[in-house]
């Protein structure tokens, strides 16, 4: 049985119309075979389609995982063990299933060496092959017309569209996931996870522990409000957490439930069945500059607010990308959650040269409508 989290948050955009022409190595007509295998999971994350150049044609990113769930072996016995004892005292029932649950997310094998058939509408596509920790990525190109026909003959800008993964005969679950259309110019949001949407208290290790593993995620008041209306002004969001790709589900099913707006997600890459898991707890700076930038060199000529808090490396790092990037990086906004204030010589000296316009370090979230509505002009 394929556990809820995994299944939880798919795609839910129907495409209509056939694609007008077939793309790609296995759009001949002929199904490829599936290498998924019945204990195996297929994972896909929320990414985007992008405009070239000439705005006459469109690059898609497919990002995914493929996994065996694993809850039988030593090793995973020992990983339960160690993540039970850093966390404080008994558990209540309602703790205990939370934490099975997360802890569940990260008992997995990833599948190395699979290329993956992939359905977007009636065309076939395959990506891959996965590398060693089960994830495999790839870029489709697809002409105006195509991406029309697989939007339903909706506009591609207005919202997203959805894929799924090929799977053998007689296999009938559902690995969804979804695209969104992003043209090359408009608003984009880049919003931290932790304490700043979602209430996690970074800064104190055992309120950490217990608000990732065993108590339900919260979200922070006010944001889910001040996110919405951005949204309804046509931003569109991507989520950059340093929390570890294996929570995809447990995050997605927070945003959605908290009425966040959907958006691609950008995580850090951990196996925790070797020395890789040391990256969970390390630095920020250089994880979240590559991700963002990354974002940034994608789109050019979108606008860019960034959202973040002031309890890791936040300021420092939006403070660097508001100065090397300042035609794109319009505003940097920093949720309050030291008891500073707001021109303490920390947020100086991380936004230092950049105009006092462009950054707001707030404590409410209702501080951001004025601001979200400049921006918004």
């Amino acid at each position: 049985m394929v556990d809820r989290e995994y299944r939880e948050y798919s795609g839910l955009s129907i495409i209509g119309a056939a694609l007008a022409m077939a793309f790609g190595p296995a759009a001949a007509g002929q199904q490829p075979a599936s290498p998924i295998k019945p204990d195996e999971v297929v994972v896909f994350y929320p990414t985007f389609a992008r405009q070239d150049a000439d705005d006459r044609s469109w690059r898609v990113s497919i990002h995914g995982s493929i996994v065996e769930p694993e809850a039988r072996s030593l090793k995973r016995a020992l990983l339960v063990k160690v993540f039970r004892e850093m966390l404080p005292g008994q558990l209540s029932r309602e703790e205990r299933e939370i934490f099975d649950r997360r802890v569940r997310l990260l008992l997995v094998d990833g599948e190395r060496g699979k290329t993956i058939p992939i359905r977007l509408g009636p065309a076939l596509v395959e990506v891959g092959p996965s590398g060693g920790d089960g994830h495999f990525r790839g870029e489709i190109r697809l002409t105006q017309d195509e991406m029309d026909s697989w939007f339903g003959g909706r506009q591609p800008a207005e919202g997203w569209a959805s894929l799924s993964a090929v799977l053998p005969p007689r296999d009938h679950r559902a690995f969804e996931g979804r695209i969104v259309a992003m043209t090359s110019g408009g608003l984009s949001v880049i919003s931290d996870i932790d304490d700043t949407i979602k209430v996690t208290n970074v800064r104190q290790r055992k309120e950490l522990l217990a608000n990732s593993f065993v108590r339900p995620f919260r979200a922070v008041p006010g944001m889910a409000e001040a996110y919405r209306a951005m949204a309804e002004g046509k931003a569109t969001f991507h989520y950059v957490s340093a929390s570890p790709w294996q929570f995809y589900p447990a995050l997605a099913e927070f945003v959605r439930d908290a009425r966040f707006p959907a958006g691609t997600f950008h995580l850090k890459s951990v196996r925790f069945t070797d020395s890789s898991v040391g990256n969970l707890f390390g630095s920020q700076q250089e994880y979240k500059t590559g991700e963002i930038e990354a974002i940034l060199k994608a789109f050019p000529r979108r606008r860019f607010v960034l959202v973040g808090d002031s309890g890791e490396q936040d300021p420092e790092i939006y403070g660097n990308l508001a100065r090397k990037y300042p035609d794109q990086v319009g505003a940097v906004w920093i949720r309050n959650v030291t008891e500073e204030s707001a021109d303490n010589s920390r947020c100086r000296a991380a936004f230092a040269e950049v105009a006092s316009s462009r950054w707001l370090v707030f404590r409410e979230p209702t501080e951001l409508r004025e601001r979200a509505q400049q921006i918004l002009k």
